[in-house]
């Protein structure tokens, strides 16, 4: 792609999933506390502007144009399920218990998504192509979204994340587990 060209949105979603998978693996490869604080809070940070372009561009052009309803509500589950994680390691610090095993099945969690979306003939982004999801112009919109809320993340923090999904639920916190336990 030149530099003049703009992406469409699915090779626009597609590079984020390649880019957050490369930070994933850094982070496995990482044995100083203070990459991988840093490498967790970049991947926090990629995969909150990811979600909220989906969220708010992507998937409702996609519910417009017809595709399958269970697949997006899917989808919008498996973010949430993200940001609780999310906001568990934005709340913590790279040394506290149970951090690395929350970056692995966060991890995890996203590789499944991708593979979801991914899919030959039968994934989000196949049945957006199908549906004829106006790609073209939805990559530049979401593209000016993506860089105006990297700005902000940079300038002003991450924000606590926003479930769509997980609502009316109380939760109480027990005892916590340790390493010891």
């Amino acid at each position: 792609m030149s530099p003049q060209s703009k992406p469409d949105a699915i090779s626009l979603l597609k590079a984020d999933h390649r880019k957050v998978e490369g930070l994933f693996e850094k982070y496995e490869r990482s044995k100083e506390a203070a990459k991988k604080q840093a490498l967790s809070h970049e991947i926090c940070m990629e995969l909150l502007v990811h979600t909220t372009i989906e969220e708010e561009i992507f998937y409702p052009a996609c519910k417009a144009a017809g595709v399958e309803e269970d697949d997006l509500e899917e989808a919008y589950v498996e973010h949430d399920g993200a940001k609780v994680l999310i906001a568990e390691l934005l709340s913590s610090s790279s040394d506290a218990d149970f951090y690395d095993a929350k970056v692995k099945v966060l991890s995890e969690q996203i590789k499944h998504h991708v593979k979801e979306e991914e899919k030959r003939s039968e994934g989000l982004f196949a049945q957006a192509r199908a549906d004829g999801v106006a790609i073209d112009d939805l990559g530049e919109r979401m593209m000016a979204r993506k860089k105006e809320l990297l700005l902000r993340f940079k300038t002003s923090g991450l924000p606590v994340p926003e479930t769509r999904s997980f609502t009316g639920h109380k939760m109480q916190q027990g005892e916590p587990v340790t390493a010891d336990n």
